[in-house]
């Protein structure tokens, strides 16, 4: 079957309450994958704008779109653009929400995706202080709705390019590891993105003291053992770390456009995993 140009829009919003009681008719509703897309509206340093997290994942849904298999109902919904940022409150702008209200937010729309009759549900996240949440609100679903939820963050997807060969090795290991937040890697997406936003006369080498954690400290510094709860100015005052002066558009498009295609690729699948998957007993 090959859905309408309506559900090719891919957006749960542009349907009408008429698709879904057709789709409830024809027994094609629990064939739909929802897809929860998770930005922030944080501090990203002196060189970005607030806005990275939700330009980023909605980027990468944008870049998935061209590789979405039209037989298959892909929805998103609205992404969200205010979520838990505790950790850079201390800088002017930051707008974050309690650990109990997100999940109370993204919890309540998951009800509402499954009084819609759909019974698979993807969290797609692009900040990184949201993945214990997601957690938490995923295994709640699934135990009180029978839900297949997945919890997904753009950059723990394969991120490999048209040939195959893995977009990652654009960036050095100190980068992968230290460079967490406004570096080199979001740089270059928003440069790829959003270029007008990005300061790079302010981008410079963001230094963190985690670096200097892992030189002395064999156990709490191996980034593996023990996770430090830090708020961003214990790693570096600028509210950035990582080498954002090396950041390039080219290494931004090769990120977006791999992670596009991993997550096609990732939707795919859970449209092909099925329900009973799910053992409810209860």
């Amino acid at each position: 079957m090959t859905f309408s140009s309506i559900e090719r829009t891919h957006r749960w919003a542009d349907c009408s309450t008429a698709d879904f009681d057709r789709w409830r008719a024809d027994g094609t509703v629990a064939d739909t994958v929802a897809v929860l897309p998770l930005g922030a509206t944080e501090q990203h340093g002196p060189h970005l704008p607030l806005n990275v997290d939700t330009t980023l994942v909605d980027g990468v849904v944008a870049a998935s779109l061209a590789h979405l298999d039209t037989t298959q109902r892909t929805l998103f919904l609205p992404t969200q653009a205010v979520g838990f940022s505790p950790e850079h409150a201390a800088f002017g702008g930051t707008l974050t929400l309690k650990a109990e209200t997100v999940i109370r937010l993204w919890t309540e729309l998951g009800e509402c995706v499954a009084a819609s009759g759909v019974k698979k549900l993807v969290l797609f996240n692009a900040h990184g202080g949201q993945v214990g949440l997601m957690d938490v609100v995923g295994r709640d679903l699934r135990q009180r709705f029978g839900m297949l939820v997945y919890s997904v963050n753009w950059y723990g997807l394969p991120l490999l390019d048209a040939r195959g060969d893995d977009v990652n090795a654009l960036f050095d290991a100190h980068e992968h590891r230290f460079g967490i937040h406004a570096g080199d890697i979001e740089t270059s997406m928003m440069l790829a993105l959003c270029p007008q936003q990005v300061d790079m006369a302010q981008a410079q080498n963001f230094a963190s003291t985690s670096e200097d954690r892992s030189r002395q400290f064999p156990v709490l510094g191996n980034g593996r053992s023990a996770k430090l709860s830090w708020a961003m100015q214990d790693y570096n005052a600028a509210g950035a770390v990582g080498n954002a002066s090396v950041a390039t558009a080219a290494k931004g498009v090769a990120l977006v456009e791999a992670a596009g295609r991993a997550l096609a690729t990732m939707l795919g699948e859970v449209h092909r995993l099925p329900l009973s998957t799910l053992q409810n007993w209860l």
